[in-house]
C-alpha cells in the first residue's frame, strides 16, 4: 500500500515537531518544513522524512517547496500549518510596526499561502485534509496586539476555506492550543518572563499541555476517523477557556476530600 505523504510547517521544533513525529508514527511519509534547516533535518532524520527550508511568508518560496515535495515524495494528503511567531506582551505604543508586520506575515499570510499552495492541489485531486495551528489567544483578549489578531485570522481562514473546499471533499480544521510547554515557552520561563504556576492555575486541569497532546488531536482531525469534521476550531487547552472566568469568584475550587 502506498504510504500517504504529510507536510508539516514549523516542523523543526515545538508543536510542529510533535505533529511530524506523531504522523510518522502513524505511517505517513513526512515533509518537514521550516526556515531552520538544521532543526528540520534533525527531525526528518529521526523519523525517516525529508527536510525542506522555506519562508512561509514568501509566496514564490512556498510554491517552489510545494512543487518540490510533490515531485520528490508524491501528492500531499495531509498538511499541518504550525509555523508561527510569538510576541512579547507590550503596550500598543511600544509594539514596533516591524514586529507587528512580521508576526502577521508569518502567522496569517504564511498560513494562508501554505493552505492555498497545498490546498488547490488537494482540490484538483478531490482529496486531502489540513489542520491549522491557531491558539486560544485568537479566541479572546490578551496583551498580544499582533499575535492575537493573527491567530484569530487563522481561525477565520480555516472556516472560510472549509466552506470553499468542502464540495471537493477537502477538509480543513484548526486546533487552538492552550499554554503548551514548547521550547519557546520553556525559554521564556527560564528567562523569568513567564511563571508556569500562573499559566497552569487557571486551567481546569491545572497544568500545562505537552506538545504531544496537541499532536494527537491534530492527527485525529487529519485521519479518516474525522471524515465528517470540517470548519471547526478545537481548543486543546487543559480547560483554560472554561476555568479562566472563575478568577472573578476567587479561582477554581479544589475538590472536597470526602467527595473524591
Amino acid at each position: 500500500m502506498t504510504r500517504r505523504v504529510a507536510a508539516v510547517t514549523g516542523g523543526a521544533s515545538g508543536i510542529g515537531e510533535a505533529c511530524a513525529r506523531e504522523l510518522a508514527r502513524q505511517g505517513h511519509v513526512l515533509a518537514v518544513l521550516d526556515r531552520n534547516r538544521e532543526g528540520a533535518e534533525r527531525v526528518a532524520g529521526d523519523i525517516g522524512g525529508r527536510a525542506y527550508t522555506v519562508d512561509v511568508g514568501d509566496e514564490a518560496d512556498v510554491e517552489r517547496v510545494v512543487a518540490a515535495i510533490e515531485t520528490e515524495l508524491g501528492p500531499v494528503a495531509a498538511l499541518v500549518n504550525s509555523a508561527g511567531l510569538l510576541q512579547v506582551p507590550v503596550r500598543p505604543a511600544e509594539l514596533a510596526m516591524a514586529t507587528f508586520d512580521e508576526v502577521v506575515r508569518v502567522n496569517q499570510r504564511g498560513l494562508y499561502l501554505c493552505c492555498v499552495a497545498f490546498g488547490h492541489r488537494m482540490v484538483s485531486r478531490r482529496e486531502g485534509a489540513i489542520v491549522n495551528i491557531a491558539s486560544i489567544a485568537g479566541m479572546g483578549s490578551m496583551p498580544l496586539h499582533a499575535y492575537c489578531p493573527s491567530k484569530a485570522a487563522a481561525i477565520s481562514i480555516t472556516e472560510c476555506l472549509a466552506a470553499e473546499w468542502g464540495p471537493a471533499g477537502v477538509r480543513i480544521n484548526a486546533v487552538s492550543p492552550g499554554y503548551t510547554l514548547t521550547p519557546a515557552v520553556q525559554a521564556a520561563i527560564d528567562r523569568g518572563q513567564r511563571d508556569p504556576s500562573d499559566l497552569a492555575r487557571v486551567a481546569a486541569l491545572q497544568r500545562m499541555i505537552d506538545p504531544a497532546e496537541i499532536a494527537t488531536a491534530v492527527a485525529f482531525l487529519l485521519s479518516p476517523a474525522a471524515s465528517a469534521i470540517t470548519g471547526i476550531n478545537l481548543p486543546v487547552d487543559a480547560g483554560f477557556l472554561c476555568g479562566v472566568t472563575w478568577t472573578q469568584y476567587g479561582g477554581l475550587r479544589q475538590p472536597l476530600s470526602n467527595m473524591g
